[in-house]
């Protein structure tokens, strides 16, 4: 699922804002087990339609106690729903959310939107990017779930690809699938023998004011079981989300109790240099391991 993002801000403190548009909200979500599906009743504006029909870009309400008011990519369970309706159409529809996946469905059509959309038009983000392949990530630090403080200049002679998440994030593709990815990625990579002990992953929660060591290490057994070799979970200081976040073109919002974000995933050569980046959710765990093997076997330790 791929986010939307309008009315982008750079503030100079810490962190990249933006207003609440295309990202998550913080409130934890339903539990929701194994085969259970949790439904919302949803209202919104059509933005988009994609020409297959699986997928609609749609400017929602906020669901109360779930997610706030934003523009989204959903999934549409039955594209011949989209029958009729068009961009500009007020809609209603379900919202099922899964353990693993979300999707749309009951779609209703309420009449052409008197809302103008020219001016929620989302301004060109290339000039954020301001780090691109081969360069040098700069030496961040962050908290790890242990409590020590880290670099990734500690991690020189290895490869790394780190992630950015928090721990209450609500969609299971979104911050939940990275970290499911990481744990299938992991298990493709420890059971390959070459390089074995010359990689690491690292998921960085950019919520500090709640993913605190002890969070962050319930949270991790979530996806780990009883190992932690070649994963760690950590907090980045609000100076790396700066200095790294930022500069990759990661967003994130504060907004009293809410939070807000799109995806950023890194993979680092054994020195310190951008060797590959995926900027959404559709990267697989064999696709980042192939990644990771590639970067094992290309570049020699400086």
């Amino acid at each position: 699922m791929k986010y939307q993002f309008s009315r982008m801000t750079l503030l100079c403190s810490a962190l990249l804002l933006v207003t609440a548009r295309g990202v998550l909200f913080s409130s934890p979500s339903p539990p929701v087990g194994e085969g259970t599906v949790t439904t919302y009743p949803v209202h919104g504006v059509v933005e988009k339609i994609a020409p297959d029909h699986q997928l609609a870009t749609i400017h929602h309400q906020a669901i109360p106690g779930y997610m706030m008011e934003m523009t989204m990519d959903f999934p549409v369970k039955n594209p011949a729903e989209l029958a009729g309706i068009n961009v500009g159409d007020k809609i209603t529809f379900t919202l099922n959310i899964a353990k693993e996946t979300e999707w749309i469905d009951h779609l209703h059509n309420e009449g052409l939107s008197l809302k103008t959309q020219s001016s929620d038009v989302a301004p060109p983000v290339a000039h954020l990017f301001t780090l691109k392949l081969g360069d040098k990530l700069p030496n961040g630090d962050f908290v790890t779930e242990n409590g020590a403080t880290m670099h990734f200049s500690d991690f020189h002679g290895k490869v790394v690809a780190f992630t950015f998440f928090f721990t209450r994030c609500p969609l299971p593709d979104y911050c939940p699938l990275m970290n499911r990815n990481f744990e299938k990625t992991r298990e493709i990579l420890l059971s390959s023998s070459p390089g074995a002990s010359k990689w690491e992953l690292l998921s960085l929660s950019f919520d500090s004011g709640f993913d605190h060591p002890e969070v962050l290490s319930a949270y991790a057994k979530n996806y780990r079981n009883d190992t932690a070799d070649h994963w760690i979970f950590g907090t980045a200081s609000a100076k790396t989300l700066a200095e790294v976040g930022a500069p990759l073109g990661l967003m994130i919002m504060n907004q009293g109790s809410s939070m807000a974000h799109n995806l950023r995933t890194v993979v680092l050569d054994k020195n310190g240099r951008i060797f590959h980046q995926f900027n959404d959710n559709s990267w697989t765990p064999s696709q980042l391991a192939q990644v990771m093997q590639e970067a094992l076997k290309e570049t020699p330790e400086k």
